[in-house]
């Protein structure tokens, strides 16, 4: 008899702390979608169809942690631009500190001096 009185009241216990935890995991929000915290305005040469607008649309869409890195544009003086984007990366600055380096990298690679400077991280999320 005891037996089954404690049985029925941990059953009822653990019920009603699954009731109030459930919320709590639907709570949690996709990032998809959003620009996150926007540095500075993302433009692209008239006309653009490479790999950055690509990696852009890549970064808005990512459910996770993200970033986009870029060099900074002139339309008076940059020709191009060097981009990076990190997509779901574990930390919001883990994914900023990937997407530097890498823009970084690109712009040692190809040699290029921009009239602006380096690059910058354009939006994180």
């Amino acid at each position: 008899m005891r037996l089954q009185f404690f049985q029925k009241t941990t059953v009822s216990v653990l019920a009603g702390l699954l009731i109030l935890a459930a919320p709590g995991v639907g709570t949690a929000e996709s990032l998809a979608g959003s620009k996150g915290d926007s540095r500075f305005a993302v433009n692209f040469p008239p006309g653009s169809t490479g790999d950055c607008p690509k990696a852009y649309k890549a970064y808005l869409v990512a459910s996770g942690h993200s970033a986009y890195a870029t060099t900074f544009y002139s339309r008076v003086t940059d020709l191009y631009v060097i981009c990076s984007a990190r997509l779901n990366a574990p930390s919001k600055k883990a994914a900023e500190d990937l997407a530097l380096r890498s823009c970084q990298a690109g712009v040692k690679k190809y040699k290029v001096k921009t009239a602006s400077g380096g690059c910058g991280i354009a939006a994180s999320k």
